[in-house]
């Protein structure tokens, strides 16, 4: 893990609103990790946003100092003021080599999470992973970082009882949304269909809501989750158009700018008056501030949410320490797994070279002597060849992994 790094901007040390600021949106995340690996020498890479955390997995030879951060955020190119690059250099937490391997085990075992014991983080890191994956920025190291990453996770959510009664952002949310005893059939507008709002919805169905307007930029994907509410889509261009009222908007995109804006939310509004709810957990927040500040809502959002996750933390902190031990086992065991494959890879090409000492043995040191011999003798020869080719590939390699269990 020599070359492993990790560059974090997480809710613990940056709020969230600020923090909104680095996440970045689907459509430039290639073009910007390709300008990462090209001009910072970084070999593999992928990004990790959710609604808490933005951190970028790299291998590297160069040492995270100030510098390199200040010239990474340069590189990723976000348009970032001034005082916004000086805020995020002071507070970016930075590891490297074992400590990485170990925040990126505690981060998919939900160990680093606003709400700690919500499995939702790792299938948002595998998520981001494969789609660096199928964009080219990963390769074998990184296989085999994510493959011990999501074996130690599911060790921890099956061996621990950290997911028990399990509680999320989601959760938390729609407890939130329960207290202010909203009728069954209250208006809901849905913006985005990615997974937190499929979540919640599924929260509200449950519980008998039944009056749902789904909004989303891609139509198809919005017609995919209102065909599970019993609700209708509508393109999210349409949503300014919208005439129908509302009682609660539940939204999170990964919109860099406000999507509910006073000018579209004084059109939602359609003249009425009353207080309305609000649920926006995305980062950056999709409700403009000034439609917070100026009318009666309601207002749930990731951050007011903080301080039920801390109480969170306290009760769990138990089976912290028993995820921590199984964490700390997997990285121990992973140390020889990767020393195994270090040395596969460095003897990748015996068999080809043995294949080219028997080729020259064959035809040309002893091609003479060889061609004496009778049809019999000569297929006696060539089993016997084969055989020793064979045993000579394999031989070194088992030889090899003895000596590194012995050792270890």
């Amino acid at each position: 893990m020599e070359y492993l790094k990790i560059i974090a901007f997480t809710h613990k040390h940056i709020d969230l609103k600020a923090l909104g600021k680095l996440v970045i949106c689907e459509q430039t995340l290639d073009d910007r990790l390709r300008n990462i690996q090209s001009e910072l020498d970084v070999k593999e890479i992928f990004y990790i946003g959710t609604c808490n955390r933005v951190e970028f997995v790299f291998t590297s030879a160069h040492h995270l100092d100030k510098a390199y951060i200040t010239r990474f955020l340069t590189v990723l190119n976000m348009g970032l003021p001034e005082e916004y690059m000086d805020k995020f250099v002071e507070n970016v937490v930075v590891y490297e080599q074992g400590a990485a391997f170990n925040h990126l085990l505690r981060t998919s075992c939900s160990l680093e999470s606003l709400v700690v014991g919500e499995k939702e983080i790792l299938a948002q890191v595998r998520k981001a992973y494969e789609a660096c994956r199928v964009a080219g920025f990963t390769a074998d190291y990184m296989r085999m970082i994510m493959n011990r990453v999501v074996k130690t996770a599911k060790e921890v959510y099956t061996h621990t009882n950290i997911s028990k009664n399990p509680v999320s952002i989601v959760s938390l949310a729609y407890r939130k949304l329960r207290d202010l005893k909203m009728c069954a059939n209250s208006r809901l507008l849905i913006i985005g269909a990615g997974e937190t709002n499929k979540n919640i919805a599924q929260y509200l169905k449950k519980h008998k809501y039944s009056n749902f307007s789904v909004f989303n930029r891609t139509l198809a994907n919005a017609e995919v989750l209102a065909k599970e509410l019993n609700g209708t889509a509508y393109p999210l261009s349409e949503l300014e158009n919208f005439n129908q009222g509302f009682d609660a908007i539940i939204t999170c995109t990964g919109a860099t700018e406000p999507i509910i804006t006073k000018e579209i939310y004084t059109k939602l509004l359609n003249g009425e008056t009353g207080k309305k709810v609000i649920v926006d957990l995305a980062v950056p927040n999709d409700t403009a501030p000034e439609v917070v500040a100026e009318f009666p809502i309601h207002f749930i959002e990731v951050e007011s949410l903080k301080e039920i996750a801390r109480k969170n933390i306290q009760e769990r902190y138990d089976e912290l320490v028993n995820a921590e031990h199984i964490i700390e086992e997997n990285i121990k065991d992973f140390e020889l797994v990767l020393r195994q494959r270090k040395i596969e890879i460095a003897m990748s090409s015996v068999p080809q070279k043995i294949k080219e000492i028997k080729h020259t043995a064959i035809n040309g040191v002893f091609a003479e002597e060889i061609s004496s011999l009778d049809e019999n003798s000569r297929l006696v020869l060539e089993k016997v060849m084969n055989y020793m080719e064979k045993k000579c590939i394999s031989i070194p390699m088992v030889m090899a992994k003895e000596i590194l269990v012995k050792n270890s």
